[in-house]
């Protein structure tokens, strides 16, 4: 009987030690009050722009083919292992705007993220190239039918493709390739943006009576020659395709672009503010993809504001944005000890880009930041003289942004997709609303 309670104490002593080791309470300090919030905002006091107007923009774009000679593990959902079959091929796009003294990179990829090891992968590729460039702004299709190959890690290993060092300096290569391309044919451009709205095409995922972002944005560049280029985002997350296809795509993203080049020489597709927003595809398959990507295409040729670019600034800052210690949840008031959050996932950074060419403002962010927020954002942006662009998958990534209220609820992207804490909806929305000021200014 004594060895038995002794076993039992024993048991339960390791399990405590193992609990108080490994899980602790979620931090309710409100954001204001926090150490981290006083950073960033020192930070933001002390930002300033790097760039030139010398009364001209130059614009260039071009892609390479990065699908590999061998079939990458798919990424997203679970762990599905290698695609099976290609059915369409994975880009890197690469846009340069600028002018002789400085230039900004819009580069794109149909990978779910750019994951922070890639983006330093890529940045180290271009500055071992010695390549003429300034500022590097990272977007992604957010595919959920794309390769994995670019996400290390214990959670990157087991669910989503891995890191396969041989397939990330094939993407850093056809980065390369795009980005000399693009330079190569830098010419004089005038811009202007389109706005077409989409909301029967884009819902809610969390709350399906709450707000929706439902805008296609473009900005299109016109070189003197003719040709022209679509820089697009839209709110709607590209998970069209069924888990179960097995097969290599970039889902709707790939279609719209391919509409758009029936009257563009060259289209980009950024994922906008997919937090919390779901497509309303007719389907799963293919050819309801396709559907979906002509019916948006339909609303971009007929729904649309065109206006035009005015200033010939390109403008280029980075804000590094400071966060509360990992907060991945277990229950409404526990949490996973940070060290356990940082060996799994990573101790990713996040900032923000913040980008003006004439007057159309990009703002990158970090985390998956909801559609909900956009309207304000905007509002205030037009109310400057501003056109906003919000894009996400910047080379850092932190998880989901939502409003606050959604906390507390049972949602999965509340829940187990906010990775520092709550109060990350108030905060955002205040940060943004400050550099969207701050874009204004100069």
């Amino acid at each position: 009987m004594k060895v038995l309670l002794k076993i039992v104490i024993g048991c339960f002593i390791f399990l405590l030690a193992l609990a108080l080791l490994t899980i602790t309470t979620v931090d309710w300090t409100p954001y204001k009050e926090t150490a981290y919030y006083k950073q960033t905002l020192q930070s933001l006091e002390n930002l300033a722009f790097e760039g030139t107007d010398n009364g001209y923009v130059l614009g260039g774009w071009a892609k390479a083919n990065i699908t590999p000679d061998t079939p990458a593990n798919l990424v997203a959902y679970r762990p599905r292992g290698p695609y099976e079959f290609v059915e369409d091929s994975s880009y890197v796009k690469a846009i340069i705007v600028g002018n002789n003294k400085f230039k900004v990179a819009f580069l794109n990829y149909e990978l779910l993220i750019v994951h922070p090891q890639l983006a330093q992968a890529l940045r180290s590729a271009i500055k071992e190239q010695k390549l003429p460039l300034d500022h590097i702004y990272f977007t992604a299709t957010h595919t959920h039918s794309g390769m994995g190959g670019t996400i290390p890690g214990p959670v990157g290993k087991i669910a989503m493709g891995g890191w396969d060092e041989s397939l990330v300096k094939h993407i850093a290569k056809g980065t390369l390739s795009a980005l000399t391309k693009a330079l190569n044919n830098m010419d004089t451009v005038s811009l202007h943006t389109k706005k077409s709205e989409a909301a029967n095409f884009v819902s809610n995922r969390l709350i399906a009576s709450d707000p929706i972002d439902p805008y296609i944005r473009q900005l299109i560049l016109k070189k003197n020659n003719g040709s022209t280029c679509s820089f697009t985002t839209y709110s709607a997350h590209a998970t069209c395709l069924s888990s179960k296809f097995m097969g290599l795509s970039g889902d709707y993203p790939y279609y719209l672009s391919e509409a758009l080049e029936s009257r563009h020489e060259f289209a980009v597709f950024a994922a906008g503010a997919v937090g919390s927003h779901r497509p309303k595809a007719p389907g799963n398959d293919i050819k309801s993809i396709q559907q979906y990507a002509s019916s948006l295409d339909s609303v971009v040729r007929s729904n649309t504001i065109d206006e035009a670019v005015m200033g010939s600034q390109v403008l280029a800052a980075k804000l590094p944005l400071k966060l509360r210690s990992p907060h991945y949840r277990i229950s409404d008031n526990l949490r996973l000890r940070p060290w356990l959050f940082n060996w799994a996932i990573g101790n990713n950074p996040a900032y923000f880009d913040v980008i003006r060419i004439g007057d159309a403002l990009f703002i990158s962010s970090s985390g998956e930041v909801s559609g909900v927020f956009y309207k304000a954002w905007e509002e205030q942006a037009n109310a400057l003289g501003l056109s906003l662009f919000v894009t996400t998958f910047n080379g850092g990534y932190i998880g989901y942004i939502t409003p606050d209220k959604y906390y507390s609820g049972d949602y999965y992207e509340a829940r187990d997709m906010n990775f520092y804490g709550p109060y990350n909806g108030d905060y955002f929305k205040e940060i943004v609303s400050d550099l969207i000021a701050f874009g204004a200014k100069r």
